[in-house]
């Protein structure tokens, strides 16, 4: 599904990274719901519905960046977005938030860690394979 427009990072490599100073800045380009319910610690939000019009303006262009989202798809689209704009230095989290969660990696919600995970639809959830698949 993907078109390899944006280098990928395994979830195992962005977790070591996220260790480190400076760690990456994550986006992630899920819808309002899906964060909501759980997303990586420190990640901004980003309205995938809005991409096309949005310009990140007060991110660095130098910054490292990673974006995500379910499984990759959409925030390949972000990474697309965010290399017309001039950043340089953007990666794609391999297997997304699915990934990530069916890894063992942590999602928080505004309440701290969480186990919840919101599986984007019924026909996407299969590749959830670990946490709460909670449906907002």
């Amino acid at each position: 599904m993907y078109r390899n427009t944006v280098p990928t990072v395994p979830a195992a490599t962005l977790a070591q990274e996220l260790q480190q100073r400076p760690a990456p800045l994550l986006l992630d380009a899920r819808t309002p719901a899906e964060f909501r319910v759980s997303h990586l610690r420190g990640a901004q939000f980003v309205n995938y519905d809005s991409l096309a019009t949005e310009n990140f303006e007060g991110i660095s262009r130098q910054l490292p960046v990673v974006v995500y989202c379910s499984v990759g798809v959409r925030s390949e689209r972000l990474g697309e977005r965010l290399h017309a704009l001039g950043f340089r230095n953007v990666r794609n989290l391999y297997g997304g938030l699915f990934e990530w969660v069916n890894e063992g990696h942590p999602v928080y919600n505004a309440e701290g860690a969480t186990s919840n995970v919101h599986p984007y639809s019924a026909l996407w959830s299969p590749w959830l394979k670990r946490g709460n698949k909670v449906y907002e």
